[in-house]
């Protein structure tokens, strides 16, 4: 046998599915989102508010621990006091809780927003991810439905700040108490049908991807999808499918029940509020098919759809959808005081807007100009200290810069690296430059330009309009007008 140790294997770099990797570009762009829905939120006077990305499990109150653990939905752990911890599914359990924590130092009504991830344990597929980005803001301790009716405008004015014109976007708007009438008159009321109205409600949700039939079967025995998964559906009967399907069309379905005339009275409060505010039908309209499928809405419930077509990863035209939602929750808070606290929100799931604003050319337009790069051609000390000198002082000036850091000692090398690099220009000083106190300035656009144009080295030598030779105290002042002479150019050029 032999007594060589064995070659230990190569890690694979392989990512978790559900999960991405996020560029520079897609970073920009969702924080050149979020700063224009935070202008939106801070104008209707909200506050910042964060909250951890763990929550005891319990306090998050869909999902409760089992004896072994906690319910599928989330990604859970036990801490070594025993107790169970999970990433947050929304930011609206969150909320609650710091709510209910900090009851009494907060003014009512306590008016907050917040961005930041959430987690969901569920099955990745194309499009759909583990962990995403949500934007929220909500109004706690403020029970009239003008505050819901305000959460309707806000989201209107949101999708406008961000680009999306009138016509492309709508702000749909229902009440839960409408729902729970119709599940009431179907024989789903009371503690024991909990399951089978969130079912229910689930299956509703989905109609927007699934249409009708597709609904149909969820609310029965339940549906197969492409890939051969079974969903479990709610079990009703013909006659109670019959009934649901006929609120959703709108065909005069109307059970007896209080419940369900509150609502109907609670959503024309809403209608005469937003009119009242100058808002049309074609920006906030009355929708009986908008649900929400999380459990703790309690009234009006409201979802935020991009009417516009897009194409989807099969090639197929569709419309975009919904983008964001929320409601009335006047239950959650209340867990942990045993008293009523009324609240009402609505959450911006940003991943999901940025891909549709991305096909309207609404976002990641804005220039990100590549940093000036100052090569090194001299690594003693001294003279990496006056590189560094001219890299500081065009970043104090406000020009973003950098100092070559690599390995590579060959000048072409480091001028291959500021190509791929995008940078606009490159800072040379050898041992000539620094005996005359001057620094070289190369033009790698205007450069690559006149590489395509200029037939051979003395062509090249004679035009040397792609670098210019200045005085070490002008360099900031050069490198500001050469780059204001290439964004006139790129000016020029767009179309």
């Amino acid at each position: 046998m032999s007594d060589k140790k064995k070659k230990p294997q190569k890690l694979k770099a392989r990512l978790p599915r559900g999960f991405v990797d996020r560029s520079a570009a897609d970073i920009r762009a969702v924080d050149e989102m979020v700063a224009k829905i935070r202008a939106v939120y801070e104008r209707y006077g909200f506050d910042p508010v964060e909250t951890p990305l763990f929550e005891y499990t319990d306090a998050l109150g869909k999902f409760l621990p089992d004896s072994d653990r906690p319910n599928e939905g989330v990604f859970s752990l036990k801490d070594d006091d025993e107790q169970w911890m999970s990433l947050r599914y929304d930011l609206t359990a969150p909320l609650a809780r710091h709510v209910a924590e900090n009851f009494n130092e907060i003014q009512l009504p306590y008016r907050s927003y917040r961005a930041g991830w959430v987690f969901r344990n569920e099955k990745p597929g194309p499009g759909r991810f583990r962990q995403f980005m949500q934007f929220d803001a909500d109004t706690v301790g403020a029970s009239g439905v003008q505050a819901d009716a305000e959460m309707c405008m806000m989201m209107a004015d949101t999708m406008e700040a961000l680009g999306i014109a009138r016509g492309d976007y709508v702000i749909r708007v229902n009440n839960r108490k409408v729902f729970d009438g119709v599940l009431d008159g179907i024989g789903l009321s009371g503690e024991e049908n909990a399951g089978r109205r969130l079912t229910v409600l689930r299956a509703i949700d989905k109609l927007d991807k699934f249409g009708l039939d597709g609904v149909r079967l969820l609310l029965g025995a339940g549906r197969k999808d492409e890939s051969g998964d079974f969903t479990k559906g709610a079990g009703l009967s013909e006659e109670a499918i019959a009934s649901v399907l006929a609120y959703l069309a709108q065909d005069n379905y109307q059970p007896s029940s209080d419940l369900y005339t509150q609502g109907i009275d609670e959503l024309g409060q809403i209608e005469a509020l937003v009119r009242a505010g100058g808002y049309a039908v074609d920006r906030i309209k009355i929708d009986p098919s908008v649900i929400r499928g999380l459990e703790y809405y309690t009234g009006p419930v409201f979802e935020a759809e991009l009417t516009f077509p897009v194409t989807n990863e099969k090639g197929e035209t569709v419309v975009f959808g919904s983008v964001g939602g929320g409601g009335r929750y006047d239950g959650l808070v209340s867990r942990f005081m045993g008293q009523p606290v009324p609240a009402t929100g609505f959450s911006i799931g940003v991943s999901r807007l940025m891909t549709a604003l991305k096909n309207l050319g609404k976002l990641g337009t804005e220039e990100v100009l590549a940093p000036v790069v100052v090569c090194v051609m001299d690594r003693e000390i001294e003279a990496l200290g006056r590189y560094q000198r001219f890299t500081q002082a065009l970043r104090h000036a406000g020009i973003r810069a950098e100092m070559y850091q690599g390995n590579k000692k060959n000048f072409g090398d480091q001028l291959k690296y500021a190509d791929r690099r995008g940078a606009p220009l490159a800072i040379i000083q050898g041992s000539s430059e620094r005996e005359a106190g001057e620094v070289q300035i190369k033009d790698l656009i205007e450069g690559k330009r006149l590489s395509g144009e200029i037939e051979d080295n003395a062509a090249w030598r004679e035009a040397r309009v792609a670098q210019v030779s200045v005085p070490e105290e002008a360099l900031v002042d050069k490198v500001r007008e050469m780059l204001a002479a290439q964004a006139e150019d790129r000016a020029r050029s767009d179309p």
